[in-house]
């Protein structure tokens, strides 16, 4: 139980319990009555959150405590952490009085972010069954940070958007966050695919 439960694998833990929150107090909010403080405190948990995720692997390996667990929990929390805060952006809280969503985060993006994901991890699941390496790449963490720090900045972005509301560079910096986000996400899920090759094509001729 120890080993299952160490240090590494607490920290991965903790940020489930973090993600938890965060996504709590995301919905609590709401674009028709804004309340900034709720949204600074998800991006500083979400901040922190996203921190811990480096955190916890270099220990993991620093101190030789690589579990089973932890290859299988960690990549889980991040994507529960990344795809549940997307899919809260694209929520009724962040419609304000015009109807229209504020983050520029439309329905379709969190499908192709969550579609990526599923599609991801049912790459790892068929390559390391045939007896195939899937390692993480670096296309995976340049998606994860690009992820990141968009919903970080949306969220700062709209909690304090009345001080820049006539500030053109603020729309444009978050549209072009939203659709670098979606490029980036889709670029990796192909790189995995390509990456995945020879296996489809053992798994499509059987």
């Amino acid at each position: 139980m120890n080993k299952v439960l160490n240090l590494p694998n607490s920290i991965t833990i903790a940020r489930l319990i973090l993600a938890v929150v965060l996504f709590v107090m995301m919905s609590q909010y709401s674009q028709r009555e804004p309340q900034p403080w709720k949204l600074d405190w998800a991006a500083g948990l979400f901040i922190f959150a996203a921190l811990t995720d480096s955190i916890d692997g270099y220990l993991a390996r620093r101190l030789g405590q690589v579990t089973v667990l932890g290859r299988l929990l960690d990549p889980l929390v991040d994507k529960v952490l990344v795809c549940g805060a997307f899919i809260l952006l694209a929520g009724p809280a962040f419609v304000g009085q015009d109807g229209v969503n504020v983050t520029g985060v439309q329905a379709w993006m969190v499908v192709v972010i969550v579609g990526r994901e599923l599609l991801v991890t049912g790459l790892r699941g068929i390559n390391e069954s045939m007896g195939y390496s899937f390692p993480a790449s670096i296309h995976g963490k340049v998606k994860m940070w690009v992820q990141s720090i968009t919903i970080a900045i949306l969220l700062l972005l709209i909690a304090h958007e009345s001080t820049w509301a006539s500030d053109d560079w603020a729309g444009l910096l978050r549209t072009c966050l939203v659709w670098m986000t979606v490029v980036v996400t889709a670029l990796s899920a192909i790189h995995y695919m390509i990456q995945s090759r020879v296996v489809l094509a053992e798994t499509t001729s059987s």
